[in-house]
């Protein structure tokens, strides 16, 4: 029996998320609490790039993680960043969540629809003068440098942030009374094995992922996995929760 599911992001914001509808559908409770956080890398780690923030002219911002490391690091080792500075970020979002740190209408900002950097090749091109600096996450692949090596840009991707656990306190571990547990990122694997191992393997809390790597990784642990997304019948975890929760009922 299901009643009670740990899903491993952030809540939703609003009221009409698809996961409310699982709520009111199958008389569930979904509680939201992300197994990761993101933390900016010490400036001392900064240095070892050998990067210096003060030789770029354009920034790449993919995330607003990204935003607020670059800005952080940049206050930290006393960087002034010019007026005439450009922001290229992968959505409308991102682009306007740069207010927070400039005064957005002295700034040349441009920004994608679709959360890909693909978008920013036609306006990165124009500027094709500019020396970006891509600020990224520790984790992550070379797609966006090989992307701006193809179309000539001179450009160099640095790690400003990393992501890493965000284990359960004391009193969560105590109070922990779910049946299921929805996980989306390896790192999460990690949370889940260091702080609740024993339940999952007891059997008393059932295992749900989503993406081939997280659930790669729980494999990895010995994790028998109840529910997988994305699928080719269920693209989306809610899509997949629901059918799994529609055959308990049969």
């Amino acid at each position: 029996m299901i009643k009670k599911i740990l899903v491993s992001q952030p809540k939703p914001s609003g009221d009409k998320s698809p996961y409310f509808d699982i709520e009111r559908d199958y008389g569930v409770e979904l509680i939201f609490r992300p197994f990761i956080k993101v933390e900016g890398i010490s400036s001392k780690d900064f240095r070892q790039q050998h990067v210096s923030l003060g030789a770029y002219t354009a920034v790449v911002f993919t995330s607003k993680h990204a935003i607020d490391n670059y800005f952080a690091l940049a206050k930290e080792l006393r960087v002034e960043i010019p007026e005439t500075m450009k922001y290229f970020c992968t959505t409308e979002s991102i682009a306007h969540y740069i207010q927070k740190y400039v005064q957005y209408r002295k700034r040349k900002v441009f920004f994608g629809e679709s959360g890909r950097v693909d978008d920013l090749i036609p306006f990165m091109t124009k500027h094709s003068g500019e020396n970006y600096l891509v600020p990224l996450s520790s984790v992550h692949n070379d797609a966006i440098k090989d992307l701006l090596d193809e179309n000539n840009l001179k450009h160099t991707e640095c790690v400003m942030y990393q992501t890493v656990n965000d284990d359960l306190t004391d009193e969560e571990k105590e109070n922990f009374d779910y049946d299921m547990i929805v996980l989306f990122s390896p790192t999460g694997v990690k949370t889940l094995r260091d702080n609740l191992d024993d339940k999952v393997r007891e059997g008393s809390l059932k295992v749900a992922t989503f993406g081939a790597a997280t659930a790669k990784a729980a494999e990895a642990e010995g994790y028998e996995l109840e529910v997988q997304a994305p699928t080719p019948k269920h693209p989306s975890m809610v899509g997949a929760l629901r059918a799994y929760l529609r055959e308990l009922e049969d």
